[in-house]
């Protein structure tokens, strides 16, 4: 088992920035894709982007490449989302996934293939 926990999340204006955190505990030797993915108000789940821990490898949606940024500690076990220039419509709850599956070397961006949840962190963009 893998147990995640979501920290950073909070309101802030359009253009402004936030750093969301997700630690990781448990089994995370045998994690190595990592992600996140977003819920908006009334909306279904969607992919925002993934790690692979080892390599550092990244994959994006097309609504956040250039202004996201997804890392990894050294250690390991936290990934980090640096979210600028936000905008209203990243208003979520922004959840943190581990074990996620690849393909032929690509991170699947599909909330069906990540074995493991936090419970989230809401982000609120004032407009």
């Amino acid at each position: 088992q893998v147990q995640l926990v979501e920290s950073g999340g909070g309101l802030v204006q359009a253009g402004g920035s936030l750093r969301l955190s997700c630690a990781a505990s448990g089994r995370t030797f045998s994690t190595n894709n990592m992600g996140w993915f977003r819920q908006p108000p009334g909306k279904e789940r969607e992919f925002v982007a993934a790690i692979t821990l080892r390599s550092g490898n990244t994959r994006y949606a097309d609504s956040v490449k250039g202004r996201f940024t997804i890392s990894r500690d050294n250690g390991k076990t936290s990934v980090y989302l640096q979210m600028n220039t936000l905008k209203p419509e990243d208003t979520a709850v922004y959840l943190c996934a581990a074990d996620g599956k690849s393909f032929y070397g690509i991170l699947s961006s599909a909330s069906q293939h990540y074995d493991y949840w936090g419970q989230g962190t809401q982000v609120t963009v004032s407009s």
